[in-house]
């Protein structure tokens, strides 16, 4: 049985940013990055831009092999976790191999989440979460003509892009009235459908998939043909199943590490079992608006997490308490830029939230401020020009914008940098 001071189990932004964090204080203890993606490490906003062909995958990596022998690295790819034993404190690799550690980090990410539709399992359906499935649809671009996108969420409306940009006749099917729900209220997302629209996507919201064959109804078929709810059936070359993703944790079911939707931790990101930390698209932390623990699911956020994890396992003094998901979203279609950071429904919030919203739909512009007790709660634009960064930073602070409120909300950009750089100062 091999061993080591540190484990980090998997080797995205979470387990990067931990690396990172450890390596500033400790240089030479024997450090493992294990992950079950079979590649140098890659970030999944990529995906898209492969598919289309626009980036390449060798072009598009977070660090490379000189990196990690440079920081005394163990990068050990292709190896995913099968099993936990805390008590002996070892992990167990889906190739039988054992590995003993001090300190681990459990950041192996998510994995696509497929609804239960009828006849799903024996249709052919795609993907898109990792880099051999973007280098697979990339293939089949040249055979394909038509292709059906289930689910309006982002992967999906960004897959859905850049497909139709290719050439392929593109349908999105999403079951909730609009896209982009975990993001954008129904009037920005509006004007985002209709931009889709505009450009040829063919947008069916609201509609559910009830259904799905392979077309022509044999096993050996390239093709899918779905029904939808109201009695229509699309047949198409490609069908692209984006409808969320899950914690990877099957790893830890029946042992003692504490989970609900993801693994439960704490403000420094530590689980319920000592030595046990996690952190990115697996940790369920708390909630910087309150109320129950949540999945973070950006990249600002796992970045984040990794750091303090990083931090809490090499014992670094100068550690602060993560303040709690916030998200925080940037996302361009067609040319337009799209941003949201906080929340942007005032439903979601207490009485006396105060809502400012400015909109011109000609001009592709919307802006949406939610405050609250003086401070920002959230604030999402299209081709609004402030930057999210400062904005995430505004809301995490919880900054007294009542003394700029009024010069905020004509320009949040300059008074959100002017605000920022006093508090760096």
């Amino acid at each position: 049985m091999e061993q080591t001071k540190y484990l980090i189990a998997g080797s995205s932004h979470a387990a990067l940013s931990a690396l990172n964090s450890i390596r500033m204080l400790d240089q030479d203890g024997s450090l493992v990055m294990i992950t079950k993606d079979g590649r140098l490490p890659y970030s999944p906003t990529v995906l898209p831009y492969v598919v289309s062909g626009q980036s390449k995958p060798e072009k598009v990596q977070l660090r490379d092999d000189e990196f990690f022998a440079k920081n005394n690295v163990n990068f050990i790819a292709g190896a995913g976790l099968s099993g936990l034993d805390a008590d002996k404190k070892t992990v167990t690799l889906e190739d039988g191999r054992e590995w003993r550690y001090e300190k681990l980090l459990l950041a192996t990410g998510a994995a696509p989440a497929i609804p239960g539709i009828p006849g799903l399992p024996d249709t052919p359906y795609h993907v898109l979460r990792s880099m051999d499935d973007a280098v697979n649809l990339n293939a089949l671009l040249e055979k394909v003509k038509t292709a059906v996108v289930l689910g309006g969420g982002l992967i999906g409306m960004h897959a859905a892009e850049n497909l139709i940009k290719a050439g392929v006749a593109v349908t999105i099917v999403e079951m909730r009235p609009q896209v982009l729900p975990a993001y954008f209220d129904a009037q920005a997302a509006k004007i985002i459908e209709q931009t889709f629209a505009d450009n040829g996507v063919a947008m069916r919201i609201g509609e559910t998939l009830v259904g799905a064959q392979p077309d022509g109804g044999t096993p050996d078929s390239k093709g899918a043909k779905v029904s939808l709810d109201g009695g229509d059936e699309i047949s198409t070359d490609l069908l692209l199943v984006c409808t969320g993703v899950a914690p990877s944790i099957s790893y830890l079911e029946g042992g003692p590490v504490e989970t609900d939707q993801g693994i439960l931790v704490d403000e420094c990101m530590a689980t319920n079992i000592e030595n046990i930390w996690a952190a990115g698209d697996v940790a369920q932390a708390s909630n910087f608006y309150g109320g129950e623990k949540t999945i973070g699911g950006i990249l600002p956020a796992a970045v984040e997490q990794g750091r303090i994890a990083g931090m809490a396992m090499i014992d670094d003094p100068a550690i602060k308490p993560y303040p709690g998901n916030v998200p925080l979203n940037t996302y361009g279609f067609f040319g337009n830029q799209a941003v949201s950071v906080g929340v942007s429904d005032e439903n979601a919030l207490g009485e006396g939230t105060e809502v400012s919203l400015s909109v011109n739909e000609e001009e592709m512009f919307y802006q949406k401020i939610l405050i609250g007790g003086g401070c920002l709660l959230g604030i999402s634009g299209i081709n609004s020009k402030f930057d999210p960064g400062v904005m995430w930073q505004l809301v995490l602070l919880r900054t007294d914008l009542a003394p700029v409120k009024d010069e905020f909300l004509r320009d949040p950009a300059t008074v959100g940098l002017d605000l920022m750089s006093r508090i760096w100062r």
